[in-house]
């Protein structure tokens, strides 16, 4: 039972970090929602801005300025929520390898490999509350903004919605959250 909760563990704790880490290396976080004659498909992410012809597939990305520029709020907390759910997710991976039955790194201590495993579920949850901290709050921004907007009568021409790398964040932290209960709760 405990191999098997391990390996389930294992399995979640990978694809949500390969969710978290994508999520914060794409560029779509925000997506233009427009149902017009649209020609172009516009995304916004964390890094960059890209621009993509309909017609043609020409794809065109405009890098922020610095990391250090004067950024919106929602960039600046986002990245910062996210890069370091990506570590606290990676840290708790490498702990969650060695504190696994089946390694045979501290054989001889199965105390020792049980409490790796629990470290490597309370690291889980620190990391996913943060990224799902920061994977709400750039959404949520994202409609505050559009729903003021709206409320004012203002039409800019283009109005944006939750991309697909905001719900890739928002899904590998929930799985990263549920890994963390599984060897938090389950396996102890």
């Amino acid at each position: 039972m405990s191999s098997a909760l391990q390996m389930t563990a294992l399995g979640l704790v990978l694809l949500s970090t390969l969710f978290l880490l994508l999520a914060t290396c794409t560029d779509c976080w925000m997506v233009n929602a427009d149902d017009s004659l649209e020609v172009s498909h516009k995304c916004r992410g964390l890094w960059r801005e890209c621009v993509t012809n309909m017609q043609d597939g020409v794809r065109t990305c405009d890098q922020y300025d610095s990391i250090l520029a004067d950024h919106p709020v929602k960039i600046v907390v986002t990245r910062t929520l996210l890069i370091t759910a990506d570590l606290l997710a990676g840290l708790a991976l490498a702990t969650l390898l060695l504190g696994l039955d089946c390694i045979k790194f501290l054989k001889e201590e199965p105390r020792v490999k049980l409490k790796m495993c629990y470290g490597a579920g309370v690291t889980l949850s620190i990391g996913s509350i943060l990224g799902l901290v920061g994977s709400v709050w750039y959404a949520v921004d994202v409609y505050v903004e559009r729903a003021m907007l709206v409320s004012h009568n203002i039409f800019l021409g283009v109005h944006y919605d939750f991309g697909w790398s905001c719900w890739l964040g928002m899904a590998g932290s929930t799985g990263c959250f549920v890994a963390s209960i599984l060897l938090t709760c389950c396996l102890y």
